[in-house]
């Protein structure tokens, strides 16, 4: 300890003494192990970390299968929780939005964020509520008692966090609830919080009593000792006795999965991935401020030749050189956590929908990996510098007075700039590919025109309690939109491109239905007012679409897209054919429509494609109140939002201040968004390989500045040879600029395995090969253009030596 202290106060005497060396050093490893910390920050948060419930491993998520994961239906969820022996309690929950009319302190209307929730819910999470409880199963179901939970904010927002909330009522779409318990701010569930939590089984019993109708995402506690494979197979054999039973059931087998798993989805695996990235970009800040320490090292040879000659070891040598390592890299990890927060917070603000981002911070783990990595960090560029230390001719380095005659040709140094340049290639090959991608993205034609279409929902008016009055406050308010100043048209409509909403059920071409669920195709049901394809400028292919005189009083009739069509009906022209839609009967097609991308502009084909739309005015009594609830509407105009939503809000609220406007989206915004599984890696890739050729050029602008400063006596004797200013100059060009070579020509064959990752991800690249010549080529271009002017500017330098006072300094 005593050696470690004598070691520190040397370091920092030593280092104060070369601050340009200290602030350049230390501002680089900030950079490398802050983007390294808030990409742990982020993954640790995510991913690594436990979800906040009691003994989260054992809950499990259990899905409908037929081919492809569904939902379930509601009288599934009760069959399998009255006899499923494996779990300890089951739950079920289904999103909803509802609006909030009154009481409370606040006067106004407000869309709430909601969840329809089966009793156990929390009680299966291992959650406790803040105030009161949680529901009796005797409340959820048709007929129980009318009761809700709030959350902590609407707690306080509304009723001003008085302790006496429980048991007063609260009004939601029109409907008294009484409340029966509070749920606290620190709960979480899903990619976005809910203000309240009414009872499952007082839903519309249209959809709560069906088995067709799949909707509720059921979750379960295994009971201690049962493995997930033993509870697999238990639902798999109750979901079979129910196939026997059911025929809605038949073809459908079930899939469990770890509730973890399901709420991070697919960004675990893009989250290591850029892990991986900001990785390498910390391998090229550890060359970088290793080549200064070799370089430095040099320039102190006379002082480690003393050392060495007055009886210090090698060893004692090295351990000087590693303290003064560390001690940088722990001055650039504090700097790189500082960094970290806003870059976090940056982070969250481009991905509004990472999960869980509530648990994301700088957290103690977090600060123990950025010290863990300092130390590392400090150990691994410090080797270098330590180890040539030890070579060092002690007897030559007296007699030239520390002067050496340098040159880039030291294997290291040459080492560390060649891997920085292929890393950085590694680098920029990914964020190129990316880029392609969102720009071929970008080209696809949705299926309608985004430009100048602007989407909102609006909630029901109180006043508006039967299908009739419903519609017509609908069909009010969408006229006097229609009239508002700068909009040419505009139209309701249940479901809206790429919200990633799902309206999906199944059909079937002709009069008899297939035996099984599982046979039967499935299509995303688009239920519009008549004008919804000119708002939305959607093609007609032939026939018709839906008018006015479409009721409920004329035969069912619907318009299917060119996928559907090209599937089913093949060369038959499809219109005039008959299709039976479950709950709704059989209906005429009267039309075929360009296809539109619902789900993503890159369709996978995971996702149904099929789609049919069907008139809002042919929609039946018992569905109005579902698909009104939240319904949207699409304006087309040539005014932005901030110039047109005053006016629509005016002609909304022309029946009174009671309909609340929310989810206000433009369709290019919507387009936008539907790129983000794209745009979280590209950006945080395009940035880590910007900042890695900054580093990189950087790296080989110090090396060949570096060779030059200690080559001025062999300059000088070239030039007083006869070496003209240009022979100088593409001598040091040609050294410098072989090195970016060979990296470049290493990092390409490296960035072919990265190709391949990234190919393996199907949701990442679109429309490009992982071998796109186009990227591979511009890299290059840019990265040797770079290194060319990162060399220039030393060998210029180089240019300007004079012999003269060159041989005299010697």
């Amino acid at each position: 300890m005593g050696k470690l202290r004598q070691d520190l106060r040397y370091t920092l005497r030593t280092l104060a003494k070369a601050p340009g060396f200290t602030a350049v050093a230390v501002l680089t490893l900030a950079l490398g192990i802050g983007a390294n910390t808030a990409i742990f920050s982020v993954l640790n948060g995510v991913v690594l970390s436990p979800l906040p419930y009691q003994q989260p491993d054992r809950l499990v998520v259990v899905w409908g299968n037929i081919g492809h994961i569904i939902a379930v239906s509601n009288p599934n969820f009760r069959d399998w929780r009255r006899t499923a022996a494996s779990f300890q309690s089951m739950a079920a929950f289904d999103d909803a939005q509802v609006d909030l009319t009154g009481p409370g302190i606040a006067a106004s209307p407000e869309h709430l964020d909601a969840k329809n929730i089966s009793s156990g819910f929390f009680s299966t999470l291992g959650v406790k509520l803040a105030l009161g409880r949680e529901f009796s199963a005797d409340e959820d179901r048709q007929g129980g008692a009318r009761v809700a939970i709030i959350s902590e904010r609407l707690w306080r927002d509304r009723f001003g966090g008085n302790p006496q909330v429980l048991g007063r009522p609260v009004t939601l779409d029109g409907v008294d609830y009484s409340i029966v318990g509070v749920i606290s701010s620190q709960f979480h569930f899903g990619t976005k919080d809910s203000d309240v939590y009414v009872p499952v089984g007082q839903a519309d019993p249209i959809w709560v009593n069906d088995r067709t109708i799949h909707s509720l995402m059921i979750f379960g506690r295994l009971k201690t000792g049962v493995t997930l494979a033993q509870a697999q197979d238990e639902m798999n054999a109750i979901q079979a006795n129910l196939d026997r039973t059911y025929p809605a059931d038949r073809g459908m087998t079930t899939t469990a999965i770890p509730l973890k798993q399901v709420l991070v989805g697919d960004v675990s695996a893009t989250l290591i991935l850029i892990m991986g990235a900001v990785g390498l970009v910390l391998l090229i800040a550890c060359a970088n401020v290793a080549n200064l320490l070799l370089a430095r090292s040099k320039s102190r040879s006379r002082e480690f030749a003393i050392r060495s000659a007055l009886g210090a070891s090698r060893g004692r040598i090295a351990q000087q050189l590693l303290t003064e390592s560390v001690l940088l890299s722990l001055a650039g990890g504090c700097l790189g956590v500082a960094a970290a927060r806003p870059t976090l917070r940056l982070i969250v603000a481009l991905v509004p929908g990472l999960p869980r981002p509530e648990n994301i911070g700088v957290h103690p783990a977090v600060l123990l990996f950025a010290f863990a990595l300092s130390i590392l960090v400090g150990i691994v560029f410090g080797l270098a510098p330590a180890l040539s230390s030890g070579k060092a001719d002690v007897e030559t380095a007296l007699k030239e007075g520390g002067r050496s005659a340098s040159s880039i040709r030291t294997p290291a140094q040459r080492t560390l700039v060649i891997v920085q340049m292929a890393i950085t290639v590694v680098l920029l090959v990914g964020a190129g590919l990316l880029f392609r991608t969102i720009r071929q993205l970008w080209q696809v034609n949705p299926g309608f025109d985004a430009d100048h279409v602007l989407t909102f929902k609006v909630g029901l008016s109180p006043s508006a309690t039967t299908p009739a009055s419903m519609r017509a406050s609908f069909l009010q308010f969408v006229e006097r939109i229609r009239q508002t100043s700068g909009v040419q048209s505009a139209e309701l409509t249940a479901l809206v491109p790429l919200s990633q909403q799902d309206n999906s059920g199944p059909f079937w071409v002709g009069a008899q239905a297939p035996p099984s669920l599982a046979e039967m195709p499935r299509a995303v049901f688009y239920w519009v007012g008549p004008d919804y394809l000119r708002t939305m400028q959607i093609s007609l292919v032939r026939g018709r679409f839906f008018t006015a005189a479409d009721t409920v009083n004329t035969p069912r009739s619907v318009v299917i897209d060119r996928v559907l069509a090209r599937d089913y009906f093949h060369d038959a022209d499809p219109v005039g054919q008959n299709m039976l839609i479950p709950h709704w009967g059989m209906a005429h097609v009267i039309g075929v429509v360009d296809h539109v991308h619902h789900w993503e502009l890159g369709d996978s084909s995971q996702y149904v494609q099929n789609q049919i739309y069907a008139s809002l005015y042919q929609l039946p009594d018992s569905f109005v109140p579902v698909f009104y609830r939240n319904m949207a509407v699409a304006v087309r105009s040539p005014l932005d939002t901030a110039t047109l939503m005053p006016s629509i809000k005016a002609a909304v609220y022309g029946e009174g201040n009671k309909q609340p406007i929310y989810a206000v989206e433009s369709m290019r915004d919507l387009l936008s968004n539907s790129m983000s599984t794209q745009r979280l890696p590209m950006t945080l890739l395009g940035a880590f390989a910007i900042l890695a050729l900054l580093l990189a050029c950087v790296g080989i602008y110090g090396v060949i500045s570096y060779s030059v400063m200690q080559r001025v006596r062999e300059l000088g004797v070239r030039m007083a040879l006869g070496a003209q200013r240009a022979d100088v100059l593409r001598m040091i060009l040609g050294e410098g600029m072989g090195l970016a070579l060979v990296g470049l020509i290493g990092g390409a064959a490296a960035a072919m395995v990265l190709t391949r990752v990234l190919s393996s991800f199907s949701h990442l690249l679109y429309g490009v090969r992982g071998s796109d010549p186009v990227t591979f080529v511009a890299i290059a271009v840019v990265l040797l253009g770079v290194s060319a002017l990162a060399c220039y500017i030393p060998a210029r330098r180089a240019t300007k030596v004079d012999p003269v006072v060159a041989l005299r300094y010697e």
